[in-house]
C-alpha cells in the first residue's frame, strides 16, 4: 500500500507528496482518510451487473462501500420487485460503516470483513478489533460472516505462507468466521491450488481444536422458562436446536436435517456442532446457498412423501459417499419453521444408528 500526502490542489489537479513509496498499478483503489466519497454505493454500471445476475440466478450479491442500510434495503426492493430469490452481503470495508454495524447487518443477509480498504480508511491497529466486533455482531445476529483480504498474501509469489499468515487465519476460525476467503492469491497468483489448500488444512486444524462435547453450544438459548405466549414456532426452533446440537455435541455424532427453506441447517450452523452438519434439500438454491455456512455439507435429494424412504435414501447416499459407516449413530432433527412429515405442533430429536 502506498501513501500519500496532499501538498496542494486546484479544480482537478491534486499534487502529493509521496510518503510511503511502491509499484503503482492500473484500477487501484484509491482511500482518502475523513472524507466520503460523494459515488452512489449502487453504480449504474453495478445496477446492469445486478440484473445480469438476476438472469443467470446468482446466490449472493456483495456490495461494496456499504455506508448505512438504506442502499441493502433498496437493493432488496428490488430484487423482491424481480421475483430474485438472491442474498445480499455488505462489505464492511469504510469507516462510515463502523457506526451502523447493528443496522447494515441487521438489514442483510450476511456480512464480509474487508480488511484491506478498512485498513486503509482507518488506523490499521483497529482493524484486528473490527473484524472480531463485526464477527461478533454476525454471530448474534445468526448471519454469516466472512473475513477476507491479505490472508495468504505472500503466496501471490511464494509457494509458502508466512507463520503470521497461518496465524490469521486461525484467528479468523476461532472468532467464528463462516467462511474465509482469498483473493489476489487465486485470481492472479502464482500458486492459487497451494494457496487454497493451505487455507483449508489451517482452518481444519484449528476448527478440531475448538469443540469440547461438555460445553454448551455458544449460541444456546436461554434456560430461562417460557410463557404460553412465547412459544412462537422460531423459539421452539432455537430450543431444538440447542438441545440437538448439545446431544449430537455428547455422543459425537453427525447431525442430519431435511429443509426446504434452510432455516433449521442455518439455525444449527450457528450453534457449531462438533461435528458435520449434513443438510438434505429439495430446493438446488438452497443448497447452493447452504454451501457458505460452517459446518454444512448440503446435498440436494428429492423428497418423497414417505419420511422413512427419504431418510433411508440420505443415508444410503451417506453411506455411499463415505462420509458415515455402518454401525455408526447419527443425529436426526425434524424441526424449523416449515414441517416437513410431522405435524406443526411436533419437533424430534432421533438418535440413529446407520444400517445397510
Amino acid at each position: 500500500m502506498m501513501s500519500l500526502a496532499v501538498k496542494s490542489k486546484t479544480t482537478d489537479t491534486v499534487k502529493c507528496k509521496v510518503v510511503d513509496g511502491g509499484e503503482l498499478k492500473s484500477r487501484r483503489h484509491l482511500n482518502v482518510r475523513g472524507k466520503s466519497a460523494t459515488l452512489p454505493s449502487i453504480t449504474e454500471k453495478d445496477w446492469e451487473d445486478i440484473k445480469f445476475g438476476v438472469e443467470n440466478g446468482v446466490d449472493f450479491y456483495a456490495v461494496s462501500f456499504v455506508k448505512d442500510a438504506k442502499v441493502i434495503h433498496e437493493l432488496k426492493d428490488y430484487l423482491k420487485s424481480a421475483n430474485a430469490d438472491i442474498h445480499v452481503i455488505p462489505k464492511i470495508e469504510s469507516a462510515d460503516s463502523i457506526p451502523n454495524l447493528q443496522s447494515i447487518i441487521a438489514a442483510s443477509d450476511g456480512a464480509m470483513v474487508a480488511r484491506g480498504d478498512l485498513g486503509a480508511e482507518l488506523p490499521i491497529e483497529d482493524v484486528p478489533l473490527l473484524q472480531a466486533e463485526i464477527v461478533q455482531t454476525c454471530r448474534s445476529m445468526e448471519k454469516p460472516v466472512i473475513v477476507a483480504t491479505n490472508m495468504l498474501e505472500s503466496m501471490i509469489d511464494h509457494p509458502t505462507p508466512t507463520r503470521a499468515e497461518v496465524s490469521d487465519i486461525a484467528i479468523a476460525v476461532r472468532e467464528g468466521a463462516d467462511a474465509i476467503m482469498l483473493s489476489g492469491e487465486t485470481a492472479h497468483g502464482k500458486y492459487p491450488l497451494k494457496a487454497v489448500k493451505v487455507m483449508h488444512t489451517v482452518a481444519l486444524r484449528t476448527e478440531s481444536s475448538l469443540y469440547n462435547p461438555t460445553t454448551s453450544p455458544s449460541l444456546v438459548a436461554s434456560a430461562q422458562g417460557l410463557q404460553n405466549e412465547d412459544f412462537s414456532p422460531s423459539q421452539l426452533s432455537k430450543m431444538f436446536g440447542s438441545h440437538a446440537t448439545m446431544m449430537a455435541n455428547t455422543l459425537r455424532t453427525p447431525i442430519i436435517v431435511f429443509t426446504q427453506t434452510g432455516s433449521m441447517a442455518v439455525l444449527l450452523s450457528h450453534y457449531r456442532p462438533s461435528s458435520t452438519l449434513f443438510a438434505f434439500t429439495n430446493e438446488e438454491r438452497v443448497k447452493q446457498r447452504l454451501a457458505l455456512y460452517q459446518g454444512v455439507i448440503p446435498i440436494h435429494m428429492q423428497f418423497s412423501d414417505d419420511a422413512e424412504e427419504t431418510f433411508s435414501r440420505a443415508i444410503s447416499s451417506l453411506l455411499k459417499a463415505q462420509y458415515v459407516k455402518k454401525g455408526d449413530y447419527v443425529t436426526l432433527v425434524q424441526s424449523g419453521v416449515t414441517s416437513i412429515w410431522r405435524e406443526e405442533s411436533t419437533h424430534h430429536i432421533q438418535v440413529r444408528k446407520v444400517q445397510v
